[in-house]
C-alpha cells in the first residue's frame, strides 16, 4: 500500500464524554415565515367583495371620493337652476306640441289626409286653447288662494315645489338627447366634473356606440399634474382599439395627444376591455429634465435597472440591461448619444462590469469612457471597422468559453445555463458582465472592406452583421450586453436578423413610421406607438419597448419616457468616480490600465459557431421583406426542417399574420398544411411553410 494511504493512529485512546447525543435536522432560518394575516374574516371579505364600493376600501379613493362629494355641494345649487330651466323648456317645447295638435297632424300628412281632417284639427286645437285658459285662470286662483290662507310661505312653498318638478323633468340622463348649438365655443376638460363628457367623447371618437356606454371603475382621481380614471367598455370592445384610435380620444376630449395616456389594465383586476386613462394639465414635456439620480449615488449594481428617465404620469422608469440588449434609433440631434450614456452611467458605477465602447461618430462623446473601458476606441475609417471585427470575434470566444466553464460548475454556484450575480462578481470564475457600446452602428454595418474569413471573402459590415446577431442571441445568458445606436434606423443599414433578437428598443423622433418600426418592431404604428409623431421640440423623449418590468408594469408593451438629463459634466464625473471604483476594487484592465492589448482571434471557432459565410450574408442582403428576415430567423435550419409553421414564424417576427401571409404568397411562397407533433406527443395539422418552398423562393428572386 501507499504510504499516503496508511491509517494515522490517534494520539490517545481515552474516552471523553462528549455529552448527549441529539437526533435533529437543520432549519434554514433564512427563509420567509408566512403568517397567517390577523385580519377577521369579516375584514377580509370587506377587502375582498366586489359588491363592496372601491372607496370604502382605499384611503385614497376616500379622500377623493370627499372631494368629489364636497365639489358636488358646491356646484349643485347651479346644477339646480340649469335643470330648472331645461325642465321649463320642455315643458314649454312639450305645451306648444300638446296645443297645436302636432302629433294628430303628423299623422294626417303621413296618411295624405291632411285637407280631410283639417277642419277637425283646427277644432281640436281651438278646444286645447280653451283649455289652457281654463288651467291658466285656475291656476291664479289657486295661488291666490294660498297667499290668503298660507302668505308667502305658501307661495314660496308652491315655487318650491313648482321648481323641483321642473328640475326632475330637466335632469341630464343618459341616451337623453339634448339641444347643441350650431356654433359652439371653444371646448375645455371639463370631462373629470361630467361623466357623460367623457362618455361623449368616445362616442366622437367612434370607440363606442351611440346607443353604448361606459362603465366607471374607479372614479376620477387627481395623481400628480393630471387627472386619472379607469373605465370598461361595452362588452367586445377592446382597449387596444382606444389605444390605438389615442389621437381621436384627445381630439375628442380637447387635449394634445402628448396628454394624454391610455393603457389597458391587465393581471387579475384587468381584462381585454377595461382601460386606464390619465390627462395632464398641460404639455408634461415642457418643463425642463431631469438630472440623473445616479449623481447621488456613489456605486451601483449592475444587476439593478438603471434609472433611465420619467414618464408623462412623472413615475420613474429604469431599464433593465442584464440578459437583454438595446437599440436606441433617432434622427440626428434627438438625444440618442444621451440615451445610451444613460445606460451606460449604471454600469460604470459597478467596478465588476467590463466595458467595450466604440464610438463611429468619431466625436468625443465618449471619451470619458476610456478612463473604465476594457476596450475604446473612436474614429469612422475602415482600421476602426476591422477592429471591431478582432473585439467581436474576441467576444464570441468569449462566449463559447463562459458556456464550457459554467458545464464544469456545480449546480449550487450555477443553477442554469447563466450568469448569475455572485459568478459575475467572482473574478476567479472571470465572467463579469461586458457591456458593448457601439455608437453609430451603421458605420461598421455599412462598410464594404473586404475581409477573408477561413478561406472565404466577404464585406466586412456583413461580418459584423453576423457577429452581432449572434451575441445578440448567446451573450445575453453569459453576460454580454449589447447597446446599439444608429441615427439611420431603416431596413437597409440594420439587419433583420439583427433587429428580431434585439430585446429592448427606444426610439426618439424620426422621419416616418417606418423608421419607427424598423426601431421598436413590425406594425407597433398600428398598435399606437409611432416616434415619428413626437415634437422636435420634446428633446430626449422617446417610445420605450422594455425587455422587463418597469415601474409602469410588467405588462406594458410600451411608453413614452422623458430620459434624464445628463450634460458632459456629469458624464465625467461619473466616469471618473467609475474609474475609481475600479482601482480600489483592483478590476481596472484593458485600456483603461494602459494595457490594451491585441485581441486573439479565431476566425475557424468563430465561423463554426456563428455559420457566417459570403453566401448566406449576401442572399439575405438580396431578398426582398419578409423573405429576408424569414432566412435570417432560420438560418442552418432551412436546411435541417422541412416544416416550419406560420405561428412559429409570426411570433419570431413580430409581424401581423394576413399581411406576412400575403407578402409570402406575392412571393411565391403560399402556405400550406402539414402534421407536427404537439406538446402532447399527439400529431396535428397545423398551417406553415415547407422550407423546400422558401428554397425556391430564394432561387427565384436570384434568378
Amino acid at each position: 500500500m501507499n504510504e499516503d494511504s496508511m491509517p494515522v493512529p490517534a494520539e490517545s485512546r481515552e474516552a471523553v464524554n462528549a455529552g448527549p447525543v441529539y437526533d435533529a435536522e437543520l432549519v434554514d432560518e433564512s427563509q420567509p415565515f408566512y403568517s397567517q394575516p390577523r385580519l377577521g374574516r369579516f375584514a377580509s371579505w370587506w377587502l375582498r367583495s366586489p359588491r363592496v364600493p372601491v372607496w370604502l376600501k382605499d384611503r385614497g379613493q376616500a379622500r377623493q371620493a370627499a372631494k368629489d362629494a364636497v365639489a358636488a355641494v358646491m356646484r349643485s345649487p347651479w346644477r339646480y337652476l340649469r335643470a330648472t330651466v331645461r325642465g321649463l323648456m320642455a315643458a314649454v317645447r312639450w305645451w306648444r306640441r300638446w296645443v297645436t295638435v302636432r302629433d294628430y297632424r303628423e299623422a294626417a300628412e303621413v296618411s295624405e289626409k291632411l285637407a280631410d281632417k283639417f277642419t277637425e284639427i283646427r277644432a281640436l286645437t281651438l278646444f286645447r286653447w280653451k283649455v289652457t285658459g281654463a288651467l291658466a285662470v285656475a291656476a291664479v286662483v289657486a295661488v291666490a288662494l294660498v297667499e290668503l290662507l298660507y302668505g308667502p310661505r305658501g307661495l314660496w312653498s308652491t315655487a318650491g315645489l313648482v321648481s323641483f318638478a321642473l328640475a326632475i323633468l330637466g335632469r341630464r340622463r343618459d341616451g337623453v338627447p339634448g339641444r347643441k348649438a350650431v356654433l359652439a365655443g371653444p371646448r375645455t376638460l371639463t370631462w373629470t366634473m361630467d361623466p357623460q363628457v367623457l362618455v361623449d367623447a368616445f362616442r366622437d371618437a367612434k370607440l363606442i356606440g351611440k346607443d353604448e356606454t361606459l362603465r366607471l371603475v374607479e372614479r376620477a382621481t387627481r395623481i400628480g399634474d393630471g387627472w386619472a380614471v379607469t373605465v370598461d367598455l361595452p362588452a367586445t370592445r377592446k382597449a387596444a382599439d382606444v389605444i390605438k384610435n389615442r389621437e381621436a380620444l384627445a381630439s375628442a376630449l380637447a387635449v394634445d395627444e402628448v396628454q394624454l395616456i391610455v393603457e389597458r389594465v391587465r393581471g387579475n383586476g384587468g381584462h381585454a376591455g377595461r382601460v386606464s386613462m390619465w390627462v395632464a394639465d398641460a404639455d408634461p414635456y415642457a418643463s425642463p429634465p431631469l438630472r440623473t439620480p445616479l449623481l447621488a449615488v456613489q456605486r451601483w449594481d449592475a444587476w439593478r435597472p438603471v434609472p433611465f428617465g420619467r414618464d408623462a404620469r412623472d413615475r420613474k422608469i429604469d431599464l433593465p440591461l442584464v440578459w437583454t440588449s438595446l437599440l436606441v434609433g433617432a434622427i440626428p440631434r434627438q438625444g440618442k448619444t444621451f440615451a445610451a450614456r444613460l445606460a451606460a452611467a449604471g454600469l460604470i458605477l459597478d467596478p465588476h462590469t467590463r466595458l467595450y465602447v466604440a464610438d463611429f461618430k468619431a466625436g468625443k462623446d465618449w471619451d470619458a469612457a476610456a478612463k473604465v473601458a476594457h476596450r475604446f476606441m473612436s474614429g469612422d475609417e475602415t482600421e476602426h471597422v476591422l477592429a471591431l471585427v478582432g473585439w467581436l470575434v474576441e467576444l464570441v470566444s468569449e462566449v463559447q468559453g463562459r458556456y464550457r466553464r459554467m458545464r464544469d460548475l456545480d449546480d449550487t454556484v450555477c443553477p442554469e445555463s447563466k450568469i448569475t450575480p455572485a459568478m459575475s462578481r467572482d473574478t476567479a470564475l472571470n465572467m463579469p458582465v461586458t457591456a458593448v457600446f457601439l455608437d453609430e452602428v451603421q458605420v461598421p454595418l455599412e462598410d464594404r472592406t473586404p475581409v477573408e474569413v477561413n478561406g472565404k471573402k466577404l464585406t466586412a459590415g456583413d461580418y459584423v452583421g453576423e457577429l452581432l446577431t449572434w451575441l445578440a442571441k448567446k451573450g445575453p445568458a453569459a453576460g454580454i450586453v449589447l447597446v446599439l445606436a444608429t441615427q439611420r434606423p431603416d431596413s437597409k443599414t440594420i439587419p433583420s436578423g439583427l433587429r428580431a433578437v434585439l430585446g429592448s428598443r427606444f426610439a426618439l423622433r424620426v422621419m416616418d413610421w417606418r423608421d419607427s418600426n424598423i426601431v421598436l418592431g413590425e406594425q407597433m404604428n398600428t398598435r399606437g406607438y409611432d416616434s415619428s409623431r413626437l415634437l422636435a421640440s420634446h428633446k430626449g423623449v422617446g417610445i420605450l419597448r422594455p425587455d422587463g418590468e418597469t415601474h409602469a408594469g410588467a405588462d406594458v408593451l410600451a411608453l413614452t419616457v422623458r430620459t434624464y438629463y445628463m450634460p458632459n459634466e456629469d458624464w465625467h464625473e461619473l466616469c471618473r468616480r467609475g474609474r475609481t471604483l475600479r482601482e480600489t476594487a483592483g478590476t481596472l484592465t484593458g485600456h483603461a490600465a494602459g494595457r490594451d492589448t491585441e485581441p486573439e482571434l479565431d476566425h475557424a471557432a468563430v465561423v463554426r459557431a456563428i455559420g457566417a459565410g459570403p453566401r448566406s450574408s449576401e442572399t439575405r442582403r438580396m431578398l426582398p421583406e419578409p423573405l429576408a428576415s424569414v432566412v435570417a430567423y432560420l438560418g442552418d435550419d432551412l436546411d435541417e426542417r422541412d416544416f416550419i409553421p406560420t405561428a412559429e414564424l409570426v411570433d419570431a417576427l413580430d409581424v401581423e399574420p394576413n399581411s406576412f401571409g400575403r407578402s409570402m404568397t406575392d412571393l411565391d411562397c403560399p402556405s400550406t398544411r402539414d402534421r407536427i407533433a404537439a406538446d402532447d406527443g399527439q400529431p396535428r395539422r397545423v398551417r406553415g411553410y415547407r422550407t423546400a418552398d422558401i428554397k425556391a423562393a430564394i432561387l427565384a428572386e436570384q434568378a
